[in-house]
C-alpha cells in the first residue's frame, strides 16, 4: 500500500477531533499502553483525542467510535511531540557569509568577536527571531538559547530575550544562559551579571576555560571560580548551565573538577555540563571515576555532535581522529540524563545547519551510535531534555499535554531516519500551523558580502 501523501492530511478547524492510527513511540507516552498493537519496531499504534488545543485522551487505535466527532486516519504514520532544543545560539546564527569560518575553533573564536561589533537590537532581533521562525516550523516548541553576556553587551541581548519569550510563548518555550568565562563570576561584574539573570528568570552559565589544569595556579583559580559560580547562582535560586571540555585535550579537563564544585558547595540546583568532549579521550579507569563523581553531584548533560564533528581535531591536509562525542552511552548507563541538542546554526562556529531538531536526531543516531534498538533513541529530543530544562510541557505525548505534534509522512522508525521529512505536518495547540520556513533571502541585507 502506497503511503498516505502528506497533502491528504487535512487537520480540521474544529476545536475537537480525533488523530487515529498513528504511530508514537513509547519514549513520547507519558503512560504506556500495554493493549496497543506494536510493529516490528516494538512502536505502539494508538488514538488520540485533541480537544480545545490539547491532548484529551490517548488510548490503543480502534477504540470507541468518533460519535460524531471528526477523525483522521493516520494509517500508521509516525507523530511525535514537538521536540526540544536545549542548547542553541540563537544571537550567533545566521551571519554567514558576513563571517568566514575555516572551521577551526580558533577562527570560531576570532570570527565571533569580530561580528559582535555588528550586533545592534536590530540586528540580533532580526537573526534571533528567524532561528525561531525555522525551529518553530520544523516541529521545536522548546529551546534553550545561551547567549553572550560580556559587560556593555549584556543589557541588550537579554532585554531581547526577555521581549523575543513574551513574543514566542504559547508556541516555543524559549529560555536563555548567560555566557561568559567563569571567571567573571569573581569579579563585580560577575555579580551584576547574575543579578540580570535572576530579573530574567534565565540560568546562570559560562564557559571552562580550555587551559592546562596540571599547573596548580590555573587548578586553584578554575575551582575559585567554579565555587563564585555555584554561590551566585544559589543565592538567587538558579540553575547552571556550562560550556565543559570543548576542545579534546587531555589536559584540560575540568568536568571532575566541576563535580567536585557541585558537591563541594551542597549544591541545590541543576547543573547541566554540554560538551565534554575530553571525557572520551580519558583512560577507562579516569573516565569510570569521574562519571562517578557526576553521578554523585547529580549533573546533567548535553551532546552537540554536528558542530563538534565539524569543529574537533581540523588542521590543513589532517583526516580527522576523533569523533567529537561525548561518552554518551556511558553516561546513560550510569543513569544520568543526557540529551542531543543543535548548538550552532550559520555561524563562525558552525555554518550548515536549520535549527531543526529532527535533522539533528537523525545525524546523533548514526553519529552517537543510539540505534540498534532505534525506538529509546527519541527520549534525547523530547522528555529529557524537556525534563533537564524543567520546561513545562514540550516532548511528550500526555493527556492534559498542549497539542504540539509532528505528523510524518514515515511510517516506521527506519524510513523516519531515511529521508528528510521535509513535508512534516506540525501541529501547535491542536492547529496546523501556516508558517512556513522564512527564507534565507530576508536577512541579505544583514551582510556586506555579495550573496
Amino acid at each position: 500500500m502506497n503511503a498516505m501523501p502528506a497533502d491528504a492530511i487535512i487537520i480540521p478547524d474544529s476545536a475537537r477531533y480525533w488523530l487515529r492510527q498513528a504511530r508514537v513511540p513509547d519514549c513520547f507516552l507519558a503512560a504506556p499502553l500495554p493493549a496497543a498493537s506494536r510493529d516490528h519496531e516494538g512502536v505502539p499504534l494508538v488514538d488520540l483525542l485533541i480537544d480545545e488545543g490539547r491532548i484529551a485522551a490517548i488510548g490503543p487505535a480502534g477504540g470507541k467510535a468518533s460519535d460524531g466527532v471528526a477523525a483522521i486516519d493516520l494509517a500508521g504514520r509516525q507523530l511525535w511531540p514537538a521536540l526540544v532544543d536545549m542548547h542553541v545560539h540563537l544571537d550567533k546564527g545566521h551571519v554567514i557569509p558576513r563571517a568566514v569560518p575555516d572551521g577551526t575553533m580558533e577562527s570560531a573564536r576570532t570570527a565571533t568577536v569580530e561580528d559582535r561589533r555588528r550586533w545592534s537590537r536590530a540586528d540580533l532581533m532580526r537573526r534571533m527571531r528567524f532561528g525561531l521562525r525555522c525551529a518553530y516550523a520544523h516541529g521545536v516548541s522548546g529551546m534553550r538559547t545561551h547567549l553572550d553576556s560580556h559587560e556593555g553587551m549584556s543589557e541588550q541581548s537579554w532585554a531581547i530575550f526577555r521581549e523575543l519569550r513574551a513574543e514566542w510563548s504559547g508556541r516555543v518555550e524559549l529560555q536563555a544562559v548567560s555566557l561568559v568565562p567563569i571567571g567573571i563570576y569573581a569579579t563585580e561584574y560577575g555579580r551584576r551579571l547574575a543579578d540580570l539573570v535572576a530579573r530574567s528568570g534565565g540560568i546562570l552559565g559560562g564557559a571552562t576555560n580550555d587551559v592546562d589544569l596540571a599547573d596548580p595556579a590555573v587548578a586553584e583559580a578554575t575551582d575559585t571560580a567554579l565555587d563564585h559560580l555555584l554561590r551566585l547562582a544559589a543565592e538567587r535560586n538558579l540553575d547552571v548551565d556550562l560550556h565543559v571540555d570543548q576542545e579534546a585535550s587531555l589536559a584540560a579537563f575540568t568536568l571532575p573538577r566541576i563535580a567536585r564544585a557541585a558537591t563541594r558547595n551542597r549544591f541545590q540546583g541543576r547543573v547541566v555540563c554540554d560538551h565534554c568532549v575530553n571525557l572520551v579521550l580519558q583512560p577507562e579507569e579516569v573516565m569510570r571515576q569521574t562519571i562517578a563523581l557526576c553521578a554523585d553531584a547529580g549533573l546533567s548533560f548535553v551532546t552537540m555532535p554536528m558542530s563538534m564533528v565539524y569543529l574537533q581535531d581540523r588542521a590543513a591536509l589532517h583526516t580527522p581522529r576523533w569523533r567529537g562525542v561525548t561518552a554518551l552511552h556511558e553516561l546513560r548507563a550510569a543513569g544520568l540524563p543526557i540529551a542531543v541538542a543543535g548548538d550552532n546554526c550559520r555561524d563562525a562556529w558552525y555554518p550548515y545547519g536549520d535549527n531543526d531538531m529532527v535533522d539533528t536526531f537523525q545525524h546523533a543516531v548514526w553519529l552517537c551510535q543510539l540505534d540498534h534498538p532505534l525506538a529509546e533513541a527519541p527520549l534525547l529530543v523530547g522528555p529529557v531534555p524537556a525534563d533537564i530544562c524543567r520546561m513545562s510541557s514540550p516532548g511528550r505525548v500526555a493527556v492534559g499535554a498542549p497539542a504540539n505534534l509532528i505528523v510524518f509522512t514515515a511510517r516506521t522508525l527506519n524510513t523516519l531516519m531515511c529521508r528528510p521529512q521535509a513535508d512534516r505536518i506540525v501541529i501547535n495547540r491542536g492547529a496546523r500551523i501556516t508558517d512556513g520556513l522564512p527564507d534565507h533571502a530576508e536577512l541579505d541585507d544583514c551582510s556586506d558580502r555579495e550573496i
